[in-house]
């Protein structure tokens, strides 16, 4: 099939004019760059230098091909300066984004689908990534760009804290009661000291140690709800409405809200303000997290702790939430031949053994996946394939052009569920009201 495929291109090469077909060029592989490659992408400063040693991979493999990254601080930068650049006629070539955000951009067609380049190939064959990541980047008909990853979300846990305290290690197969009775058991004072639900309240017994943290988002809710059988929106394809008004659904999001107040296991609001989750895991100050592989860049420099990974408590059934990147290519990208190359590279098992090995991304492309390079024993966390055996249950969240807003005024209702305690009936009915109209307004891919 390979050998067909590069027949195929080369006679693409042969009949078009130079430079017209995908990937061709006189030297039988890649067209010439002709000035810099922009590529968009943001991440902490691990992540962002695991993109730095793939770009530089790439400019060693081929001198004089200048990809400059355009290093933005968080996601709401990259998305606004990604907005402004296109209406400014200076978009970068490529950008690298969440499935979750693309649906705002392909609806403006600002995109430039990939197909024609895709069967031209001979680096990229669809057949080898992961499906459930090239589906979610499919917009009517197209596919707009290329994932990188096929993450899903795991609890990431101090194991050097568990064998300390002598609390069973999280396994395979454990429940949401088991993880808030893990949780509550590595709840502890200065002293070492368990501290159970409202004991917290009292100043001489503030947790030194908290035994989960769990962003309360949407997208952290969603894999609970469809672990108990239920639904987050009315129909997966052309979401109307939330759903959390059904009765597993509720029970998820009431257990979700009950991990601050009734139980004390979750830090404050002013302690997440004070130090985020991530830096207090990695500061020895929180037994557990709830986090996709991005955090893996992060944690790989701790130095004072042994930590591993294990797949989410379960309700009825395994059920996982789809987080993947992909590059995509603008419409409005100065040297798009220049941008497919690197592109094409990145993607591929070459590219994708690179950037696995600084642990950023669970590889979309499945050979990758299952080699040395992402499940090799040298870093942590040593249990990797817990990623692997996860997809096979993920689901991805609906795609529509609206979701940045959805995320964000369900991430404030959520928030305000969590740390001051709101109502489970006032919590979803204003998570109804609030998020119809941005349903009601949004363009869907199919």
């Amino acid at each position: 099939m390979k050998t067909l495929r590069k027949l195929i291109a080369l006679l693409l090469c042969g009949v078009l004019p130079a430079g017209a077909a995908a990937g061709c060029s006189r030297d039988g592989g890649d067209a010439e760059a002709t000035g810099p490659v922009r590529l968009l992408v943001f991440g902490a400063p691990e992540e962002l230098q695991a993109y730095r040693t793939l770009v530089g991979a790439y400019a060693e493999k081929h001198p004089g091909r200048e990809i400059q990254l355009i290093e933005a601080s968080d996601r709401k930068d990259l998305l606004a300066r990604l907005s402004t650049s296109i209406a400014g006629g200076a978009a970068p070539e490529l950008f690298l984004m969440n499935y979750r955000f693309y649906g705002q951009f392909a609806v403006k067609d600002a995109i430039d689908p990939l197909d024609e380049r895709i069967a031209a190939s001979t680096l990229v064959n669809p057949a080898d990534y992961y499906p459930v990541a090239m589906d979610a980047f499919k917009w009517r008909g197209r596919q707009l760009c290329l994932p990188q990853n096929v993450s899903s979300l795991a609890v990431y846990y101090n194991r050097t804290l568990f064998e300390k305290h002598g609390v069973p290690l999280p396994k395979p197969g454990w429940t949401w009661n088991d993880l808030l009775t893990t949780a509550t058991a590595m709840t502890r004072d200065a002293a070492g000291g368990v501290i159970r639900g409202t004991e917290s309240e009292g100043a001489a017994r503030r947790p030194a140690v908290h035994g989960l943290g769990i962003e309360p988002s949407i997208i952290r809710l969603a894999p609970f709800v469809w672990s108990n059988d239920g639904e987050i929106v009315d129909d997966p394809a052309r979401p109307t409405r939330l759903t959390l008004d059904n009765p597993p659904a509720k029970e998820a999001l009431k257990n979700l809200i009950d991990l601050r107040l009734a139980y004390g296991v979750v830090p404050t609001d002013e302690e997440v303000e004070s130090e985020d989750d991530e830096s207090r895991f990695a500061n020895g100050r929180l037994a557990m997290l709830l986090s996709s592989r991005r955090s893996t860049t992060t944690f790989r420099s701790i130095t004072g702790f042994e930590w591993d990974v294990a797949p989410l408590p379960v309700y009825r059934r395994p059920a996982g939430i789809l987080h993947s990147d992909a590059y995509c290519m603008t419409r409005g990208g100065a040297n798009k031949q220049a941008a497919w190359n690197f592109l094409e590279y990145a993607v591929s098992a070459e590219g994708q053994k690179i950037i696995a090995a600084t642990g950023r991304t669970v590889p979309s492309h499945i050979a990758v996946s299952t080699s040395e390079a992402f499940l090799g024993p040298a870093q942590p966390p040593r249990s990797a394939k817990v990623f692997l055996d996860a997809i096979g249950s993920v689901r991805a969240l609906p795609t529509v052009s609206t979701w940045p807003e959805i995320e964000d005024v369900t991430g404030g209702i959520l928030e305000n569920a969590l740390y001051r305690g709101d109502r489970l009936d006032d919590v979803v009915r204003e998570l109804d009201e609030q998020t119809r109209p941005l349903f009601a307004r949004g363009e869907y891919p199919r």
